[in-house]
């Protein structure tokens, strides 16, 4: 039994001595490691969706001490990167290789190439700005995701439209000649889809005898009221006998207006054309309305050569239809070559109003 006990203990001395000829924790055969390589690389993309092109690369994987990144875009230029770290970089839109090579501790390296897709996003919420003075427009533009702007200003056969970036107003557009123009804006996303918008603006012709109120480049609305009077383009409500015109004017005297309130019309340059006396002495109207006997007031003021206003009343012969009323200059004795920039209305101008309604119509000067 004693040297059963004592072949025991010697077995497991010898053990203890072998395994303690090492240092603890490191072996001499390193084959394991010589053959590591980096192992699940992976990589991400975070593309952003504002049309900048700018896309995050961040790459991953395990057993990796550094990793360089071809762009796969430019010049070529590698980026080193360490793990957990990102590189930035903006893309036109168009399809691209990305290159990762993952470098491990023995430096062992594995490299993987990915397909990058960028397609811009149409410009949305695309809005026009526009500031008209006389002939001149000033435009600029704003739309989310827009990288610049091409604007169309709708008066060139073939026009090739004028950028414009983000941000900027184009000097003022100068129009040849009155008329109704559609300005074009097309937004840019910097790629292929793009967004646009078309809206009218009408440049006015100088305002000048005679009223028809039809023209779409006559400003009728130049001037204003005076006097809890007010006026509007509508459609003829009396088509018939004389008139037959499609758009009249409507004049209205709100009840308790005072007598003295009517509408004044500019006609001074470059607003307007002025009235010449040498044109005719006469301007004759076309009038609707409901009662006899009250009078309609046409006023030539603000005259050339030191002229004062002349100031005509007639009143109407008729209710309930078109007649053409004339007011006869030529009894003032205004001196050849004169001329007037203002044309004033009033009706029934010796009494406050009781909500009369009138109706206005080619108006024209004549001998």
């Amino acid at each position: 039994m004693k040297k059963i006990k004592f072949l025991i203990c010697f077995v497991l001395l010898q053990t203890l001595v072998i395994g303690c000829s090492e240092e603890d924790g490191i072996g001499t055969d390193l084959s394991s490691l010589n053959s590591s390589e980096p192992t699940a690389t992976s990589k991400i993309f975070d593309i952003s969706d504002d049309n900048s092109g700018n896309v995050r690369i961040t790459p991953f994987g395990e057993g990796v001490t550094e990793f360089t990144v071809n762009l796969g875009h430019g010049d070529g230029e590698l980026v080193s990167l360490s793990p957990g770290n990102s590189v930035t970089h903006s893309y036109p839109e168009g399809s691209y290789t990305v290159t990762i090579v993952s470098r491990g501790i023995t430096g062992i390296e594995v490299e993987n190439t990915y397909p990058l897709q960028l397609v811009y996003r149409a410009p949305e919420n695309l809005v026009i700005n526009k500031n008209l003075a006389g002939y001149d427009l000033t435009v600029s533009a704003t739309a989310d995701y827009a990288n610049g702007f091409l604007v169309y200003f709708g008066d060139v056969t073939n026009e090739v439209g004028t950028p414009m970036a983000v941000g900027e107003t184009l000097p003022p557009h100068t129009y040849a000649a009155p008329g109704v123009y559609n300005v074009k804006v097309i937004a840019l996303s910097g790629g292929a889809a793009q967004s646009e918008l078309t809206e009218s603006i009408t440049i006015f012709a100088p305002f000048s005898l005679p009223i028809t109120y039809e023209s779409p480049i006559q400003n009728y609305n130049i001037g204003g009221t005076f006097g809890d009077v007010s006026v509007a383009q509508v459609a003829n409500p009396f088509s018939g006998g004389i008139n037959t015109s499609a758009t009249v004017r409507k004049y209205t005297k709100a009840v308790g207006a005072p007598g003295w309130g009517g509408t004044w019309t500019p006609l001074s340059t470059p607003n307007g054309t002025p009235i010449n006396i040498d044109n005719g002495s006469k301007i004759k109207v076309m009038v609707y309305s409901t009662e006899v006997g009250k009078m309609l007031n046409v006023e030539l003021e603000q005259g050339s050569n030191g002229v004062s206003n002349k100031i005509l009343k007639v009143a109407s012969t008729v209710a309930n239809q078109w007649e053409e009323l004339s007011f006869d200059f030529g009894t003032f004795g205004i001196p050849a070559g004169t001329t007037f920039n203002q044309l004033v209305f009033r009706y029934n101008d010796s009494a406050n109003g009781t909500g009369e309604v009138i109706y206005l119509d080619n108006i024209k000067q004549t001998n």
